[in-house]
């Protein structure tokens, strides 16, 4: 069982430790927020430290995930993880327990993928991504580095999701469609046509 640094508090963390709790091969060692005066212990784990303590606990706890959520911008989540991996930082995979990840599937380091999430055969995510609760990444669908697929979201067979993409919940990305780096889907939207890098889309009302 090896013990995870958490880099992050806030709700994003919460719903984390929830899935951590059910994956297999991992335990929460604590949690590390930006400053650590006043901050209160998270679901019972303790917070360790504050950022500029990372290189003292990586050197006793080396493996680390980002918990901090990802709402349009990547921006923070990209500086988090680009920031561990600069200090050697171990940086896993994490699935649910009840998620299902194919075998054939590739996933990079530091994605988590949370509960009924369905990562399909021949699927390819980067790395610090965020597969939500009950989302879909259909089998051969690419997905970028630093992506959030948000609850409930689908993206459809052979579909590719360019870097720093933010899929909102209940969206849905048909198949074979090409999402251009660093675009938002709007909740509920449905995206049938390819996307220039940096679009936003909204769902029709």
């Amino acid at each position: 069982m090896k013990s995870l640094l958490l880099i992050g508090g806030g709700g994003h963390c919460r719903a984390a430790i929830d899935v951590i709790e059910t994956a297999s091969g991992y335990a929460v060692k604590g949690i590390v927020q930006p400053h650590e005066e006043g901050c209160t212990p998270v679901l019972g784990y303790p917070v360790l430290g504050a950022d500029a303590d990372l290189p003292a606990l990586l050197a006793q706890t080396p493996t680390a995930l980002v918990t901090v959520g990802q709402i349009k911008s990547p921006a923070l989540r990209q500086r988090l993880f680009e920031n561990l991996r600069a200090l050697g930082a171990e940086l896993p995979v994490v699935a649910s327990g009840r998620a299902h990840v194919s075998r054939h599937a590739a996933l990079g380091a530091g994605t988590l993928v949370m509960h009924g999430a369905v990562v399909n055969a021949g699927a390819r995510i980067g790395v610090n991504g965020i597969v939500n609760n009950l989302a879909l990444v259909e089998h051969d669908a690419e997905v970028g580095d630093h992506c959030h697929i948000s609850t409930g979201a689908r993206v459809n067979g052979g579909a590719r999701v360019g870097d720093g993409c933010f899929v909102g919940s209940g969206a849905i990305v048909i198949q074979g469609v090409t999402i251009g780096r660093g675009c938002v889907v709007g909740a509920g939207s449905v995206v049938t046509r390819n996307l220039p890098e940096n679009s936003i889309v909204k769902a029709s009302r």
